[in-house]
């Protein structure tokens, strides 16, 4: 498909760290308090972010190997896994936000359909958004567990489809990185770029997505309801 603006569609499949939340700071701080639980020195918080978007088995593998110097042993990683788990469903919401306009944005695609397909475990996936008061706008939110699949490979999406019954011809990935974009291009929809997300403008042109917009509130003005 070669995307042209205002792009007709009926489902919007999210991402969620970085596109519609921010939780930089609280994944962060989450690193930080099981990396001390583990007597192991911090990590900076922009590395953490950096990071973010492969689930959290690769977050961690990836803050352990910068804190020792070194890959991880398969019992550090499990422990490190475990602990930054016990402290996010603490912290997961205590300074995470909706970006700005996304609440509004929503509320403008009123003949759209809604979906979350994040890296994220399903149930903190759903434990944010109720936190945040918009669980409720979504057909289905699906969490790297709710498949055999991480991103990118496209399982979770052609589920999020299969549920809100929608076809990929109309159907628009929104993420902030190629890991988005890469998965979008495998469940053959078009793809969607946010550049105010973790992973910025460069790396979202190097995944070669249809669109890059620097802000979720920008949105309306590229897509439409089917005639």
């Amino acid at each position: 498909m070669q995307f042209r603006s205002p792009w007709p569609c009926r489902l919007f499949l999210f991402d969620l760290d970085g596109t519609l939340i921010d939780s930089r700071i609280d994944i962060a701080n989450s690193v930080s308090l099981a990396l001390a639980r583990m007597s192991l020195q911090d990590v900076a918080r922009s590395q953490v972010v950096e990071f973010v978007g492969d689930g959290a088995r690769k977050l961690i593998q990836r803050v352990l190997r910068e804190a020792i110097g070194g890959e991880a042993t398969p019992e550090q990683v499990r422990r490190g896994v475990e602990l930054f788990v016990e402290e996010y469903q603490r912290h997961s919401l205590d300074t995470t936000s909706l970006y700005p306009g996304v609440r509004e944005t929503l509320d403008s695609f009123s003949w759209a359909h809604f979906a979350v397909v994040t890296n994220k475990t399903e149930r903190l996936s759903r434990q944010i958004l109720e936190g945040l008061g918009v669980s409720s706008r979504f057909c289905a939110i699906l969490g790297g567990d709710s498949t055999p699949h991480l991103k990118p490979h496209p399982a979770s999406l052609r589920e999020a489809m299969r549920r809100c019954k929608v076809e990929p011809n109309e159907t628009v990935m929104v993420g902030d990185s190629p890991v988005d974009i890469d998965a979008g291009h495998a469940a053959g929809v078009i793809t969607c770029g946010i550049s105010e997300g973790f992973c910025g403008r460069t790396a979202l042109e190097a995944s070669g997505c249809d669109l890059i917009l620097e802000h979720f509130s920008e949105l309306p003005a590229h897509f439409c309801p089917p005639s």
